[in-house]
């Protein structure tokens, strides 16, 4: 008889092979066909609202592997928060205006933007926009993120143009906007300014140079004679601009004979810099910097006088403590400049080419004037020394190139005027992690004022007028709320396509001359402003997304961010609604390869988000992302992703020996009560609510690396190696209907029940897969995620069976570690050949006693005696090495195997029907 036919052997659909990039497409095709995001917001609606609001990438190129993590983070949470009882409706939303999208509708089409018309190029740029907001809504999808996809927000759509300007009008109305001749950043590769979130600082080789300013007044300080003050400075394409020399009124400078000149310097750096000179000097006298202020200079170069001023930005770091000064190319200069009435003189224009204000620099790129500069320095005698210094210096973070500080009239918000609410604010958001906090305060407590206006086409135009008689600006909320109108309609190409007279409210007049003839402001605005509006243009757009509300419980980007999209965000809606738009703010780090390194295609570590969804499935990446504490740098590399792969098939093998053993398990009528059960099905379901404790505890702390750790130990310690290693014995050999087996089964039930909750946020395929392989009864929904988390049960908790079978787990563990070795040792093959006798210390013999006919199948041997006392132990006697009153002996067990449940039974050959098999297997083998 073949009676492998009579045992209950595991039978399932649910393949061992995950197949990913092949089958999650499939279910991508269930949930549109089932509209899953509706479904589940349906589902609960009028439940507390519970609103991530999307940071929108910038709708330029495919998809890297920063974008994959931030996107699945926040699909964990919100799904998550869907099955935690909130409504957690998922705008997502996309940056769409900007320098990058112009550049490359120039380099794509090949046009000149200074000849094409403005609108036909705006036209081009909007295309190129669209064009990857589809490209990057399909990518995203892809990855089994859940969102309105139907519906997102895209910044150039007329209505969320409308209300920005709004925010702006409103801002301008509370006296927060205005325009100033101040230096900021400016990039001459894309001819526009720059914000201080728009620059990073990378390496760069400049130029050192000390030069020399010949003193013509010190009010009889010193003699003038031959004496000069020494500046040291890495940008001499800024000497042309100077009018002044800093010092710091509280430090000790030195008069210095050098050979026939006497040199000005601070005292602490005199000897580096007659080190670096090569040279020998005597200090003839020594003086502190206030007592410099207003000594007359000559200019090295140029017919002009340049003054000793005070300034208290000057340090001793390096160079020689007395800081070249040009107001037009510096913020700190500008602010000194603006205390002493000096002269802002911006002789550079918006390409980086010197204008006539350059004098015989003309025509030059400002980075190249460098050479001619210093030679030019030199042959009048002022250039003390040159050399080059590799530093860290600003760039732009779209072009890459350097930029530098250029004074022009520019727009402002004055981050002045609302700091302290907003640092106020700062306190009352929860930041995680919790150093986020103490980041983007002192950001914002020393940010200098936003310069919110840039010399582009592509974006949203400063809704500004100007009185083409008297020069007067006019805006007003009567202007804010015309053009609110027209932007509905036609959206912000209106302001190109129309002259002033168009887009003014009829009769409107200057309010100083009574003029009715105007102009409109060129420039358009910083799209930090664009996206840091979303709150107002998403979240309180009620007409477009009435399941949102303002504001946020949660928005979530990288931390750079705290410099630019929190920072703008909580800008612009602290200085309209006085409050922060978010109540809690999350960050991550980014992600690097295995050696900490950034990826880039040069290093050859870049790791693409699609080849990867192509080879392993979206699954892997998602794993990936729960699997690493977010709160620092992620690596990511083949390797680490190989091992994503191997935990995946652990999660998965485990799944389906849930699903294989449940194949003919009925949830209406077998499934048994707890109090039924023996104590090892109920120390599994303890352990299995200990996990839903744990995991539900790390979701909603944002710990998923916990979430995913603790899954995989379930997964493979607590099931795999202890409680379904133990029960196959009953699954597959007791009567099919049996009590015993219908318990297991109804444990197994549960656990995969919980499972499949627990990872529909992370494993958003899989989870799906496993459901729809489950047993179920005709109520249940169609889809894993209209499901809830599972809760932890107290009923299930018991204490004192937790703390009775982890000392049971801990012997079992020692026992098999033993068997382990009589396996090495040729003793036994597998260890149903083994026959267990433990010596037993008189306390741990009392505990174990009452469980001694369970301890061959807990053990899965034979059988087991137990011994009280350690005499008389036989040579092959092992003592435990971490429970000192334990000693295992392993040996062959006597008898026959039994043909049907392996076991070695002495008995077995007694039943004259079934010979082979053992009274217990004969008995079930009869009864069927």
């Amino acid at each position: 008889m073949d009676y492998s036919q009579t045992l209950n052997l595991p039978k399932t659909d649910f393949p061992m092979r995950g197949n990913l990039p092949n089958r999650e497409p499939e279910f991508l095709k269930f949930w549109e066909d089932i509209n899953i995001y509706r479904k589940v917001q349906k589902k609960n609606e009028g439940k507390p609202k519970f609103i991530l609001h999307d940071g929108p990438p910038y709708a330029n190129g495919h998809l890297h592997l920063g974008h994959t993590l931030n996107k699945i983070l926040k699909d964990i949470i919100v799904k998550f928060q869907s099955m935690s009882g909130y409504d957690a409706p998922y705008v997502p939303g996309w940056d769409t205006h900007g320098l990058p999208i112009e550049q490359q509708a120039i380099k794509q089409l090949g046009i000149n933007r200074h000849e094409i018309d403005p609108v036909e190029f705006r036209r081009k740029c909007k295309e190129y926009a669209l064009k990857f907001v589809d490209i990057q809504r399909d990518e995203f999808i892809r990855l089994g993120v859940r969102g309105d996809w139907k519906h997102p927000y895209v910044t150039l759509m007329p209505h969320f143009e409308a209300r920005q300007i709004g925010v702006f009008g409103e801002m301008a109305k509370r006296g927060y906007i205005y325009k100033g001749l101040k230096p900021v950043y400016w990039c001459a590769s894309c001819e526009t300014a720059l914000a201080e979130a728009e620059v990073e600082y990378n390496d760069k080789t400049s130029p050192s140079v000390y030069v020399r300013f010949p003193v013509v007044e010190s009010y009889g300080l010193f003699p003038v004679e031959n004496t000069y003050v020494v500046i040291w400075t890495t940008t001499p394409w800024t000497i042309p601009a100077n009018v002044a020399v800093s010092v710091h009124s509280e430090f000790q400078y030195v008069l210095v004979k050098v050979e026939e000149s006497k040199y000005v310097v601070a005292k602490e750096l005199l000897a580096s810099f007659l080190d670096i000179l090569g040279v020998q000097g005597s200090v003839i006298k020594e003086f502190t910097g206030a007592e410099l202020e207003n000594v007359v200079l000559r200019h090295p170069i140029i017919e002009r006088e340049s003054i000793v001023i005070l300034g208290d930005h000057v340090t001793l770091d390096q160079g020689t403590g007395c800081v070249h000064t040009a107001p037009g190319h510096g913020q700190e200069d500008f602010e000194v400049g603006k205390k002493y009435g000096l002269e802002v003189i911006s002789p550079i224009n918006g390409k980086g080419i010197f204008t006539e204000e350059g004098g015989i620099f003309k025509g030059q790129f400002y980075l190249k004037a460098n050479k001619s500069i210093t030679e030019e320095l030199n042959s009048h005698g002022h250039l003390l020394h040159q050399s080059e210094i590799q530093h860290q210096f600003p760039h732009c973070w779209r072009c890459k190139n350097p930029v530098f500080f250029r004074a022009t009239e520019q727009w402002f918000a004055s981050i002045e005027g609302f700091r302290q609410e907003a640092l106020n604010e700062i306190r009352k958001v929860r930041w995680i992690p919790a150093w986020g906090e103490d980041r983007i305060y002192n950001m914002v407590e020393g940010r200098g004022d936003w310069c919110i206006s840039r010399q582009r086409t592509w974006g949203v135009p400063i809704p500004i007028f100007y009185c083409n008689k008297c020069g007067k600006e006019l805006i007003t909320d009567e202007t804010i709320k015309h053009l609110q109108g027209l932007f509905k309609e036609y959206g912000s190409d209106v302001w190109f396509a129309r002259e002033a007279d168009d887009l003014l409210p009829k009769g409107t007049k200057c309010s100083d001359c009574g003029s009715t003839d105007f102009s409109k402001e060129t420039d358009i605005m910083d799209v930090w402003f664009d996206s840091g509006s979303s709150h107002q243009g998403v979240l309180d757009e009620k007409d477009v997304w009435p399941e949102l509300s303002w504001p946020a419980d949660l928005y979530l980007e990288g931390s750079d961010q705290h410099r630019g999209w929190f920072n703008s965000s909580l800008s612009t809606s602290v200085a309209v609604t006085g409050k922060a738009p978010y109540r809690a703010v999350l960050t991550h780090g980014f992600v690097v390869d295995e050696k900490g390194r950034k990826m880039s295609k040069s290093l050859g570590n870049v790791v693409d988000p699609q080849k990867v969804i192509k080879q392993l499935g979206a699954d892997i990446l998602r794993l990936w992302v729960s699997s690493a504490d977010y709160k620092g740098d992620l690596a990511v590399s083949q390797n680490i992703l190989k091992q994503m792969t191997e935990s995946y098939r652990k999660i998965r093998n485990t799944c389906r020996f849930l699903l294989g053993n449940l194949n003919d398990f009925n949830l209406t009528v077998d499934q048994v009560p707890y109090e039924k059960m023996n104590e090892l099905d109920r120390w599994a379901l303890l352990k299995l609510h200990r996990l839903i404790e744990r995991v539900l505890k790390a979701y909603r702390d944002y710990e998923f690396h916990v979430v995913y750790h603790a899954i995989h130990n379930f997964c493979t310690v607590d099931m795999s190696n202890r409680y379904l290693d133990i029960i196959k014995d009953r699954l597959y050999t007791a009567p099919t209907a049996s009590t015993e087996r219908r318990a297991a089964q109804t444990v197994l039930y549960k656990i995969l029940d919980a499972l499949v909750r627990l990872l529909t946020p992370v494993l958003a395929f899989t989870s799906e897969e496993i459901w729809q392989h489950m047993p179920k009864t005709e109520d249940m929904p169609k889809s894993v995620q209209l499901l809830d988390m599972p809760e932890p049960e107290e009923k299930y908790l018991d204490v004192d069976l937790e703390e009775k079978w982890k000392q049971i787990m801990n012997v079992r563990n020692e026992v098999i570690r033993i068997l382990e070795g009589a396996r090495r040792q040729k003793v036994i093959g597998n260890s149903l050949e083994a026959k267990v006798v433990l010596y037993l210390e008189k306390d741990l013999f009392e505990f174990l006693n009452p469980l001694k006919d369970e301890l061959a199948t807990i053990f899965i041997v034979s059988a087991v005696d137990l011994v009280s006392g350690h005499d008389n132990l036989p040579e092959n006697a092992i003592r435990s090495e971490t429970i000192p009153e334990l000693t295992v002996a392993v040996s062959r067990m006597s008898g026959e195997k039994c043909e049907r449940c392996w076991m070695y039974h002495e008995e077995v050959g007694v039943d004259e029907e079934h010979p082979g098999l053992c009274p217990r297997c004969a008995g079930v083998v009869k009864a069927l």
